[in-house]
């Protein structure tokens, strides 16, 4: 059955492409061809919680009425979270019956918008060959970027790229916020989603956005082509967007969490822990160097995926000034800064990493971390201090 109605969208492509042309042709059909914008709210998905566009094209005189969706992947291939890290994900343009389209958007109540674009016959025709040639096997499939060249990008390049004349968006405007600030704007709800972004973007997801980079967001495209006008080469204008209309209600929001507790309040706890620990350490005049040892694994293992992302695809997470903190450093140095700990002794491993979270707190200067951070790097600062000096003294005294 699905490869069937592969084989019925592959017909309906090519009748979409001619029917167009022959209405740029005699202007017979083209009051009975529509091209559209789709914009879905949010949906209750990591993968899905800043919306996603489309390109609704109808021919109500040949009946047809089809979605056409630059969002297509599968998480059944294989390695996809890793690819999905490292930047190395496909993604696949497809065309499917808008009816079917819009049964997965009304199971989860999110909303649809939907904006008629107010096209000429001939940019009508252009986008459609656009279309059908992008749907050639040779041509569907895409490296994705989320801030670059995602689902939105691609549908808003190939409707302005086919316009017959200048788009200018009369809503841009001083000052634009980083990438990270307007994924803050749809994750506040999801604080462990956010943490995770926060934790692998670096500096330049802090740097600020042109106005067209904003438009990766769905929401964001939707609202600046209401506000866009086409200045056509004769000198005439005209709006970009001819109506807008839900074509599916909002019966029911994105959702938040599952698990209860925040990630500022998780990390506050082991930051208090070790904060605690280090202090009854030196009133005892004690040696907890396991302590030492857990954390520098921690952190360690943690700084792995940092390190990583040095060789991700992802132009936004390879510098990251986190890894000062979080360092991978610490397995390498582990087995040999544990036992001088446990002995007693200065370990030069332990000193420079100090130095390096003094470096990670000043680096908060260029770079926004995740909510917590601050915590840990405090309360290991404040613990390593304490164990510099411990052995110090021991050290001294013999």
């Amino acid at each position: 059955m699905k490869q069937l109605k592969r084989t019925i969208l592959c017909l309906l492509t090519a009748l979409m492409l001619m029917s167009q042309t022959a209405a740029a042709d005699n202007g017979k059909q083209a009051d009975s061809i529509r091209i559209s914008l789709l914009t879905c709210m949010p949906r209750p998905y990591v993968y899905s919680l800043y919306g996603h566009t489309a390109i609704r094209y109808e021919n109500l005189t040949q009946g047809i009425d089809i979605a056409i969706n630059y969002g297509i992947f599968s998480f059944s291939k294989p390695y996809f979270v890793l690819r999905f890290v490292f930047g190395l994900t496909d993604y696949e343009m497809g065309i499917e019956y808008f009816e079917d389209f819009k049964a997965q958007y009304e199971r989860s109540g999110c909303g649809v918008i939907q904006q008629t674009l107010n096209l000429t016959d001939k940019e009508k025709a252009a986008i459609a060959e656009a279309i059908d040639k992008n749907y050639l096997p040779e041509n569907r499939v895409y490296r994705y970027n989320y801030f670059y060249d995602n689902c939105t990008t691609r549908a808003r390049d190939i409707i302005l790229d086919n316009i017959n004349g200048k788009v200018v968006f009369e809503n841009e405007a001083n000052p634009y916020p980083s990438f990270r600030e307007l994924i803050h704007q749809y994750n506040e709800r999801h604080r462990w989603a956010r943490f995770g972004n926060d934790l692998l973007l670096g500096v330049k997801a802090d740097c600020p956005t042109t106005f067209g980079e904003q438009q990766f967001l769905p929401k964001n495209l939707s609202k600046d082509i209401n506000h866009a006008v086409i200045y056509d080469k004769d000198g005439s204008k005209r709006k970009f967007v001819e109506s807008e209309t839900w074509v599916l209600p909002v019966t029911s929001d994105s959702g938040s969490d599952s698990f209860p507790i925040s990630p500022i309040v998780c990390l506050g706890v082991l930051a208090a822990l070790v904060v605690a620990i280090t202090t009854i350490e030196v009133m005892r005049k004690a040696n907890y160097w396991l302590t030492d040892t857990i954390m520098m694994f921690l952190t360690g293992a943690c700084g792995l995926i940092l390190f990583a992302m040095i060789f991700s695809q992802h132009p936004t997470v390879s510098l990251n000034l986190q890894i000062l903190l979080l360092n991978p450093l610490n397995l390498v140095f582990l087995w040999s800064a544990s036992k001088k700990i446990k002995k007693g002794q200065p370990s030069k491993w332990q000193k420079a990493w100090t130095v390096l979270i003094i470096l990670f707190l000043l680096g908060g200067i260029m770079q926004s971390y995740a909510e917590g951070i601050y915590f840990v790097a405090l309360s290991l600062l404040y613990r390593n201090i304490m164990k510099i000096r411990q052995t110090a003294n021991t050290t001294n005294k013999r």
